[in-house]
């Protein structure tokens, strides 16, 4: 064989080992859609909550032309029915049967630890955008779960300092649902109060999801405290509310709540909440040109006045893209996805965050008062408050 032929033969193999590996690099891009599941209560006492949170999520990824980190957003939905009973089976048919990249969810603090529980397990990422179980970024943190939300101790601790301090009240009651996220609300709030002067000297609980209140109302008023502080949700929370409004109870000893007890609430509770303090890490109408621009938008698409809900679907869409932009939109590229989230301010409607170690937003939460039908906000309650994280090993 001639020198001529072989020179041509080696430039015609360079050639196609260029072409090759040209592409080969095209197929290591990814190209298919990011499936994202979305695991919230379509039903029951925390349908509306859910729905806002849904609304919330797919306006950020809408106002991205319907993909974040270059890729397309397919959803995979599944009613949780806020049942942790149905946990289990609900979060294994997004996982194994819909073969999801991303979990969204939850509400209900009992449910997302089943979430929290398989999401470690099998390494899918698990944002959740409401439920503050303080254990989901405490002792169950893990590298690929994050939260847009709050802790249970994170917004209602500070309730029992402004109660304390601010209000002077000395003995005080509590009652809540009783599953975690009302256990743990109670208790921060506790903690809170009894750290700065006052006593919690009852904590009465009743069973989830029930909404008859009235031997609880007659038991507060034989005891006569300074404050009642109250965890409900929902529904829940309009029931409460108008019950403890119609009792004549909020005459005498006001009502103080962490940010659910008027969140989404406010049409149907009425003047029953009118003057009610709540805390939490959003209020309406912060005057923020951020908030502005979101609540315009928000209601513009969906015809609804925005909430928290909505605010923490948002930012979890955020806190995706910032993820997924780090890794290049590949999902399975965990490390670089992790470490760019814990780097990012998000800048939320809320006003900007960043996120802890464990994966929890340190973030303002402020004092709100009822007027009308808005939480307006008074005040920063607290200034970048971090969750304690307690238990996490991360």
């Amino acid at each position: 064989m001639g020198n001529g032929k072989i020179q041509r033969l080696v430039r015609r193999a360079v050639a196609l080992t260029a072409v090759s590996a040209i592409t080969c690099s095209a197929w290591a891009q990814p190209t298919e859609k990011i499936k994202v599941g979305l695991m919230l209560p379509a039903s029951g006492t925390f349908a509306a909550l859910g729905a806002a949170i849904e609304n919330g999520f797919r306006m950020y990824v809408s106002e991205q032309g319907g993909k974040l980190g270059g890729r397309e957003i397919e959803y995979f939905k599944v009613d949780d029915e806020s049942d942790p009973s149905k946990a289990i089976h609900n979060v294994n048919r997004l996982i194994k049967r819909d073969n999801v990249d991303v979990l969204v969810g939850t509400v209900h603090s009992g449910v997302v630890m089943a979430m929290a529980r398989a999401a470690k397990e099998s390494g899918t990422i698990l944002i959740v955008p409401n439920a503050g179980a303080d254990a989901v970024t405490g002792v169950m943190c893990g590298p690929t779960i994050f939260r847009s939300s709050f802790s249970n101790w994170q917004i209602s601790y500070p309730m029992g300092v402004i109660a304390a301090k601010q209000e002077g009240k000395k003995n005080a009651m509590t009652i809540n649902w009783k599953y975690a996220a009302g256990e743990e609300a109670s208790s921060a709030f506790k903690e809170g109060f009894e750290k700065n002067g006052g006593k919690v000297t009852r904590q009465l609980t009743v069973p989830f999801p029930n909404v008859e209140f009235q031997a609880f109302l007659t038991e507060i008023a034989a005891a006569k405290p300074d404050a009642v502080f109250a965890f409900f949700a929902g529904s829940g929370a309009v029931k409460f509310v108008k019950d403890y409004h119609a009792s004549g109870l909020s005459k005498t000893i006001p009502l103080y709540g962490q940010g659910a007890l008027t969140d989404g609430t406010l049409e149907a509770q009425g003047s029953s909440a009118e003057g009610i303090l709540t805390t939490l890490h959003y209020a309406d109408e912060l005057g923020t040109e951020r908030d502005k621009v979101f609540r315009t938008n928000y209601a513009k698409a969906y015809k609804l006045t925005p909430d928290v809900y909505s605010v923490q679907g948002y930012d979890a869409a955020q806190m995706l893209a910032v993820g997924l932009k780090a890794a290049g939109g590949d999902i399975s590229k965990k490390d670089l996805f992790r470490a760019a989230i814990e780097k990012a301010t998000i800048a939320s409607p809320r006003g900007d965050f960043t996120i802890s170690k464990s994966h929890n937003p340190v973030q303002d939460i402020y004092l709100r008062k009822v007027e009308g039908k808005q939480n307006t906000k008074v005040s920063i309650a607290a200034k970048k408050l971090a969750d304690p994280a307690r238990g996490c090993k991360l």
